[in-house]
């Protein structure tokens, strides 16, 4: 053997070299690879897994992430109340129902507010300019106006959900007239909303009918209590990507007509200058002595029997003269 080749043996690299090299690499303790059990039955287990290089990855931790998370992001905790209409041009339109007391529902466009008695269907037309994606889909949700109130969730009363038989009665938002309505909670906000897909107007109309009902009084105790909420409608991707947004306040009431007129009064005097309250106020009408009631008592004997109907404008007004009244009764005394 020329010297070539004895050098050509005597590198770190060679295979004979690297044999010895891999036999006396040891494996890893067992302390490193269980928690509970060491005893010689358990190496005798996991030894055939160290054979060759398995080892190296056998002991890899897991890094697989959660789907959950990557697929359905966190909604919002205050959700955007802001109108929207897209790329697709998504509107709302309501049918003109005027202010008799005998509709069941009706749309004030002064205000932009919805007025509607409980569980009464209210139509709803959904336009778009642009056809939106195969899949679309449209969520309603309920919110709070206020801003003390909007991060509480809007849900219907006690009452109205003990009276009810159906497994979504603790929303207040439903939709008729489709058998594929969904009614969702989100796991992070607990916020709830309805959804259904998407139609393409019919033939021959350029428009496609939402029907919605609200399953509670704004006056329920334990529910909106009085509280003012607002009706977010959004066109959505099948992935939950808003296409669209309008909004609208809705007072859910026992006459819909007789309140929508009342306050579109209110708001044009506001407008124009006119406070409704303050006509009501007025001097206080002064208390009368004891001495001018007596004079009122026998002013004339033949009137003490005699009844008179006084109309009072105003409850302050009202109960005051009524004190009044009751004072001249036990001076009669």
């Amino acid at each position: 053997m020329d010297a070539d080749e004895q050098g050509f043996e005597s590198l770190p690299l060679s295979q004979d070299s690297f044999q010895v090299l891999w036999e006396s690499v040891q494996p890893p303790s067992l302390a490193t690879l269980a928690t509970t059990n060491t005893t010689n039955d358990n190496w005798l287990t996991l030894e055939p897994e160290l054979n060759g290089f398995d080892h190296l990855f056998s002991f890899a931790p897991d890094v697989s992430l959660p789907t959950d998370n990557l697929l359905t992001p966190a909604a919002s905790t205050v959700p955007t109340t802001s109108d929207y209409p897209g790329e697709n041009g998504f509107q709302l339109r309501f049918q003109k129902s005027g202010t008799a007391k005998s509709v069941t529902s009706t749309f004030s466009t002064v205000i932009n507010k919805l007025y509607c008695q409980l569980a009464k269907t209210c139509p709803v037309e959904v336009l778009v300019e642009k056809e939106p994606p195969q899949g679309a889909i449209l969520r309603a949700t309920a919110v709070y106006k206020k801003t003390e109130h909007v991060a509480e969730v809007v849900r219907r009363c006690p009452h109205h959900q003990q009276e009810d038989v159906m497994e979504h009665r603790s929303h207040l938002i439903r939709v008729e007239g489709s058998q594929r309505v969904q009614y969702m909670e989100d796991p992070n906000t607990k916020r709830q909303s309805v959804t259904l897909p998407y139609e393409p107007p019919q033939l021959g109309s350029a428009h496609t009918t939402l029907l919605l009902n609200f399953m509670c009084n704004s006056s329920c105790m334990g529910g909106m209590n009085r509280r003012p909420i607002l009706a977010i409608l959004t066109l959505e991707t099948p992935e939950g990507q808003v296409l669209g947004r309008r909004c609208f306040e809705v007072r859910v009431c026992a006459c819909p007509g007789r309140d929508r007129k009342i306050e579109e009064e209110n708001v044009s005097k506001a407008q124009s200058g006119t406070n409704p309250t303050k006509k009501r106020k007025s001097n206080p009408t002064p208390v009368p002595s004891v001495a001018q009631a007596k004079k009122i008592k026998f002013a004339s004997s033949a009137d003490e029997d005699e009844v008179f109907v006084l109309q009072v404008r105003g409850r302050e007004r009202y109960e005051m003269l009524k004190k009044i009244n009751a004072g001249l009764e036990l001076l009669d005394k």
